[in-house]
């Protein structure tokens, strides 16, 4: 892959919100995206992390009213029926491996993401969601504990990449809906 490339491909890998639910997700391409987790990097090579795919509309909806949706947006409660994702990956830490998994989870959900946006999904890694409801609605083991959820869906919202202004890290929506996203830039990233 060209540098370009995967600068494009970044680029596109934003927080999507808003899906279009009336699109699912073959069994197949959940399948092939997860396996993207495989071929990462592991911090002492433990491997701890494990997913949990969720894709059935019963389950789905389980899954969707545990999630905390765009802290920043106060006025929005999250997607309505018809926006919310076709499926979702529960990424669980393995207890019985390790209680620190280091940096994979990052590692992971970068390549699971940067996945779906190669072929055409749009994804929202979440963290704000409560645990014990995810272990009670998906029935999982007392050694696997949920780390992050990354929600899956063909977007049906636009992300633009905009300047930070005067240190203003909140995103917002205009009137269009289109979702806005400040970044600081290359300058303020370098540390001279």
């Amino acid at each position: 892959m060209e540098f370009d490339n995967l600068k494009d491909l970044l680029a596109k890998n934003r927080s999507y919100r808003r899906f279009d639910q009336s699109h699912k997700i073959s069994p197949e391409s959940l399948v092939k995206i997860i396996e993207l987790a495989t071929l990462c990097a592991s911090g002492r090579n433990l491997q701890p992390l494990k997913y949990k795919i969720v894709s059935t509309e019963e389950d789905c909806e389980r899954i969707f009213h545990t999630l905390a949706w765009a802290g920043y947006l106060k006025d929005w409660d999250g997607p309505q029926e018809g926006e919310r994702p076709s499926a979702y990956f529960v990424q669980c830490l393995d207890k019985n491996l390790t209680d620190n998994p280091m940096c994979d989870e990052g590692l992971q959900l970068e390549a699971i993401t940067l996945g779906a946006v190669a072929i055409g999904l749009g994804t929202c890694i979440i963290k704000s969601f409560n645990p014990e409801k995810i272990i009670d609605i998906l029935n999982l083991p007392e050694n696997i504990c949920p780390t992050h959820i990354v929600a899956l869906g063909y977007p049906a919202e636009q992300v633009v990449i905009e300047p930070m202004k005067e240190g203003d890290i909140k995103y917002w929506r205009d009137k269009n809906c289109v979702h806005h996203v400040p970044k600081r830039g290359l300058k303020e990233i370098l540390v001279k």
